[in-house]
């Protein structure tokens, strides 16, 4: 159990980078998802091929993972968006709310009690979160985007944690990269009628992307895809509220006076910071009751 928690906070940590290279590179937040899902889909079926995993599904099961791939698009439209129209540390500290999202959604998918115990933490983040709102209003379209954004990344973990029960997380992850690429692909054709070419990117430009997609999205959502057969959705969307942590500090170093909040935005993020350390004692003083 330890080990996966190790892992899950490494992962966590390269989320932490996504919003750093949405930053920096200059493409769209839809053909930022467009060239980041393309490129993870052709890394990991590069794999599955390697391992020669089949990747025959049932219609049913096709189709369910496709649709949890089109949400997996546009929540990260909506994040990268927030990055564009407000700044990193803004975006990060909302996306906090999922907590709050996966304690209801959690236990309506999974047919059991409501943990007051969940709901209570995620209300304390939301705290947090409106002390951070409230030093950083001149940014509420990104806080808009952002909360729609952790809503969406609520809803992907609670259906791929159903999903995982019967199918690969390599799998799934596969053809969620695929379903998402060919989502924002047909939306790009149907706005612009055309996807910015990645030549008229930059070198430095170029290894961000490939980072983004191969170690920040290939690698990172496969494992968060399977550790939700260790780890309850709940647990990982509490440990990915530490991505905030990560991406604020990282940001403030590497964009500098951009990244520069008031005192109070702080605030807001120890509030949720504490909150995270709180939840698994109050786990283990409180174990959820089965419906």
């Amino acid at each position: 159990m330890f080990k996966d928690h190790l892992h899950l906070h490494f992962v966590v940590l390269l989320f932490g980078f996504t919003a750093i290279f949405g930053k920096y590179i200059s493409l769209n937040a839809d053909e930022l998802v467009f060239y980041r899902m393309l490129l993870a889909a052709l890394a990991i079926g590069a794999y599955l091929f390697y391992k020669k995993t089949s990747v025959r599904l049932s219609t049913k099961s096709l189709f369910q993972i496709l649709g949890v791939g089109g949400v997996v698009a546009i929540h990260w439209i909506t994040f990268f968006q927030a990055v564009k129209v407000s700044n990193v540390s803004v975006t990060l500290g909302c996306m906090a709310s999922a907590t709050l999202f996966t304690s209801f959604l959690e236990p309506l998918f999974q047919k059991r009690r409501i943990s007051w115990i969940e709901v209570l933490i995620g209300l304390v983040i939301i705290v947090g979160l409106y002390i951070i709102t409230q030093f950083a209003f001149e940014y509420k379209l990104g806080i808009i985007y952002a909360l729609v954004s952790a809503f969406l990344a609520s809803l992907f973990g609670v259906l791929n944690q159903q999903l995982i029960k019967k199918h690969d997380s390599v799998v799934i992850s596969f053809y969620e990269m695929i379903a998402g690429f060919l989502l924002v692909g047909s939306f790009l054709l149907i706005k612009d009628g055309f996807v910015t070419p990645l030549n008229s990117m930059g070198s430095l430009e170029w290894a961000s992307l490939l980072t983004l997609a191969f170690a920040c999205t290939a690698f990172a959502f496969v494992s968060s895809v399977h550790l939700l057969k260790r780890l309850s959705a709940y647990t990982i969307s509490l440990a990915i509220n530490m991505e905030p942590v990560y991406g604020i500090i990282m940001a403030y170093f590497i964009f500098g006076d951009s990244e520069r909040m008031d005192s109070g935005f702080y605030w807001g993020a120890f509030i949720i910071i504490a909150a995270i350390a709180l939840y698994p004692i109050l786990k283990k003083r409180y174990p959820v009751s089965p419906a």
